[in-house]
């Protein structure tokens, strides 16, 4: 009976995580389109049919729908069940490190809202300002709330990255986007600077080998930009739940 109700409580919570991101999908489509993404209900983008409740179930209707629209036949992008079961994932991943509690839930807020600006900002190029603010709302509530980052730790992460992020912009024009730098600078305040420190370095790790890849492949020019933003919050996730341990790793490799 034990192993069941765990298997019933991990399906619950990755169902409610998946649920969430379902929403998260609507946002990342309607936000770019100043297209309200609390009034309406969903529909097929191609015919314009308004989706059934059981057309809705996350992950699963997909599937069942073999990605195609249950009215036009249109094919349905594969990003939509992706994204949602991104969500059942980070759920679990949020319970698994940070157990049930407040600190869970803020970890996910946090994650959920890093999704749908790396999803914004690799469809336009852009970072809305109003995510950057959710953020900020999300980390002063952590400061507020949680001992650990400390206060000092968070302030320091709020300008450790940002900072000198935004003084290479100036010197060099267009290295970072000025929505990289909000961003980078409200995660900092929530993540405190040593997971923030993490966050940047895997992000300008993981960035630069995907632009030697568009440099070789010829998909973009030397003076060409890519989206860096789904890099920082990839980055930042990692960080989020692993960059404790891989600092303490790298730190470890200077030790004799």
């Amino acid at each position: 009976m034990v192993y069941i109700a765990e298997i019933f409580l991990y399906l619950l919570v990755f169902m409610a995580g998946a649920g969430i991101f379902s929403f998260l999908n609507v946002v990342i489509y309607r936000l770019p389109e100043k297209i309200s993404f609390v009034t309406g209900r969903s529909h097929c983008p191609s015919c314009g049919a308004t989706l059934r409740w059981y057309d809705m179930v996350p992950v699963f209707n997909w599937f069942y729908l073999r990605g195609k629209c249950r009215d036009c036949g249109a094919r349905i992008s594969f990003r939509y069940p992706a994204v949602e079961t991104l969500g059942g994932v980070l759920a679990l991943l949020c319970m698994h490190r940070f157990g049930m509690g407040a600190e869970a839930i803020a970890d996910f807020a946090f994650l959920a809202v890093l999704t749908v600006v790396a999803f914004i900002d690799a469809d336009t190029m852009e970072i809305p300002n109003g995510l950057v603010i959710l953020i900020l709302i999300i980390a002063i509530a952590a400061l507020v709330c949680f001992p650990e980052p400390t206060w000092k730790n968070r302030l320091i992460g709020l300008v450790c990255v940002s900072v000198p992020m935004l003084l290479i912009t100036i010197v060099i024009p267009g290295a970072f986007g000025g929505g990289d730098i909000k961003l980078m600078a409200a995660a900092g305040l929530f993540l405190g600077w040593k997971l923030c420190l993490v966050a940047a370095f895997l992000a300008i790790v993981a960035g630069g080998l995907y632009g030697i890849w568009l440099l070789a492949t010829r998909r973009k020019g030397k003076k060409e930009h890519f989206a860096f933003g789904p890099f920082l919050c990839a980055g930042m996730a990692a960080a989020l739940f692993w960059g404790e341990q891989l600092l303490e790793w790298y730190l470890s490799l200077y030790r004799f």
